[in-house]
């Protein structure tokens, strides 16, 4: 018979308002797979290989805000979470891990799958937990029901995170054929009210008269999810003070028309004058990490007077080198308290504003004229993503090509990548696990090596209609190519590039997916619409190139961008 604390667990997560669950078949968690299974407040889905089905909970998890559960077997199986344990800790998405594993007596006696599993994702992983073996004692039994309440508490405690809880479970793991699960009624459960992180009247007017020291006021927003109030927050702190604000793709500004989105261009002109006057008093941020090397590079060499991070809770990177102040608030409650005069730094966002202008009218223009290459598609696929859809961006060049070309003004496209270890291994299965939970079109921009490392992601039952995936495949690892160093070396094309000769077809073919296949713009722009159409259901959009016209086409685009001419 199952041990009813076991299957209790599967009860304390739905009473804490756990929806979703992602497990893998195994005998060793037979008796969680048995209780999340029969559980019927619960959406269970099973996903054979642990990594795929990891990530899918990460991309569940990013999408809902709400902890996915996890399910696994024990040995290697455990390993095999651990890339998606690591992004969920960076990009601090909150994950519920349940490990099954041998009793502590046969650790290390050689037993079949059995590695050692406590404590076993390291530093990255908020906390881990170790659940009784043993329910003689009616202290156990309040041991785990503490246990379970206490992990779901700290994963989505500020900054919420993965949880780990190791289950050891003896033998027998399945219930007989007549045996009914029931779950507890009168269980613990503890619930936890989060702190509003917000500042009180007297800060906030103390906060207001620093800032008024400082004329030339920007915001950089780093990685972040779609939030409405923050954005209108944001906009009207801009409007009152006179503040720039700069946003990557990934910081789901660029929703709000005052966004700076063209950094990555306009921070490439060479002369050293026209960018000092670019150079912030202050500089103010939020969120997580930075993809425009070049807006990192920039405010490292012209640095502020004074550095402001606006976080919660939790550590704060100092990644320009000139952090002087953290504030303990949300962003959204930070700018929300102010109100100024911007005519004292009326001519600092005009310049940001009309160079952002004269950036985004080169790259447009670009791509509207320039070859095939893969900057020009992403270009044009950006540009025919549906209102109200999802963007999942693979990691090497296609987040860095979406970032170049920016969403315009007016895109109501939410924005999402794995940039808290900056990973390909997990891009596609993300993108599946956002595109289960959402109703619009949620659309994967990846790479070949991406996605061929990733396919596993589509291998299950579940695969949802409203998936597309935009594979740029250049058979390579183009990248190396377009970076220095690799790209100088003799080793570059077996070694570096790492040429493969795949195309999707057959995993198209394999996993039923739509497949439509590319070879030039003219292609392109014929395919788009009906593979964005609603009523097209999941596809693989392949768009072929060649890697090394790819690099002659991005040096090119790299030297018009420095020959902008820009006003003032």
């Amino acid at each position: 018979m199952l041990i009813q604390p076991v299957v209790n667990i599967a009860e304390i997560c739905a009473r804490k308002g756990v929806e979703q669950v992602v497990l893998s078949p195994g005998s060793r968690c037979a008796p969680l797979t048995i209780a999340f299974a029969r559980h019927p407040k619960l959406t269970v889905r099973t996903v054979s290989d642990e990594r795929a089905a990891a990530f899918i909970a990460l991309g569940m998890a990013l999408t809902t805000g709400k902890p996915t559960v996890l399910v696994c077997t024990s040995g290697t199986a455990t390993l095999n979470y651990a890339p998606a344990v690591a992004e969920a800790f960076f990009q601090q998405v909150p994950l519920l891990v349940l490990t099954a594993d041998r009793p502590p007596e046969w650790i290390d006696q050689l037993d079949g799958q059995t590695i050692r599993q406590q404590g076993i994702y390291g530093q990255h992983i908020k906390q881990s937990y170790t659940f009784p073996v043993d329910f003689t004692h009616p202290d156990a039994i309040w041991h785990s029901e503490r246990m379970v309440s206490e992990a779901l508490n700290e994963a989505v405690a500020f900054p919420a995170g993965p949880v780990h809880i190791n289950v050891p479970l003896r033998e027998p793991f399945y219930p007989a054929p007549d045996e009914e699960v029931t779950f507890g009624e009168h269980i613990k459960v503890i619930e936890e009210e989060q702190p509003i992180y917000k500042m009180g009247p007297q800060q906030a007017q103390q906060m207001k008269q620093e800032l008024q020291a400082y004329g030339r006021v920007l915001v950089v927003a780093g990685q972040h999810p779609y939030d409405a109030a923050l954005l209108q927050a944001l906009e009207a702190f801009a409007q009152a003070t006179g503040a720039v604000v700069v946003g990557d793709v990934i910081s789901n500004v660029q929703w709000n028309t005052l966004a700076v989105r063209y950094q990555d261009i306009l921070l490439s002109c060479p002369d050293e004058e026209q960018l000092a006057q670019l150079q912030p008093d202050l500089l103010l941020t939020f969120g997580m990490s930075i993809i425009s090397k070049s807006l990192k590079l920039y405010l490292r060499k012209y640095k502020p007077k004074a550095h402001w991070h606006l976080q919660q809770a939790g550590q704060v990177a100092d990644t320009f080198q000139s952090l002087s102040k953290i504030i303990r608030c949300s962003p959204a409650n930070f700018f929300s308290a102010f109100s100024g005069n911007a005519e004292q730094a009326a001519k600092y966002p005009d310049v940001w504003k009309t160079r952002d202008a004269t950036a985004g009218g080169f790259i447009r223009s670009y791509i509207a004229e320039a070859p095939y290459s893969e900057l020009t598609v992403v270009g044009r696929v950006l540009r025919q993503l549906p209102q109200q859809s999802n963007l999942h961006l693979a990691n090497s060049m296609a987040v860095r090509y979406a970032n170049i070309v920016a969403l315009q003004p007016g895109q109501q496209v939410r924005v999402y990548a794995n940039r808290g270890t900056s990973g390909i291994d997990g891009s596609t299965s993300t993108a599946v696990g956002c595109a289960l939970m959402s109703t619009g079109i949620t659309t994967l921009l990846t790479g070949d090596l991406a996605f061929f490392y990733d396919r596993n992601g589509l291998w299950h039952n579940y695969l949802p209609q409203n998936l597309r995936i935009v594979l740029l495949n250049n058979h390579a690892g183009g990248i190396f190519r377009l970076i220095d160093g690799p790209k100088q070396q003799p080793e570059l094309v077996p070694f570096f590039e790492t040429h493969q000769a795949l195309d999707a077809q057959n995993t198209a073919w394999d996993f039923k997916l739509r497949y439509t296949a590319v070879h030039d713009l003219p292609e392109l722009e014929q395919a788009l619409p009906a593979f964005f159409s609603p009523e097209a259901g999941a596809g693989v959009l392949e768009v072929f190139t060649d890697s090394a016209a790819n690099a002659a086409a991005f040096a090119a685009y790299k030297q018009a961008a420095r020959n902008i001419a820009y006003i003032g």
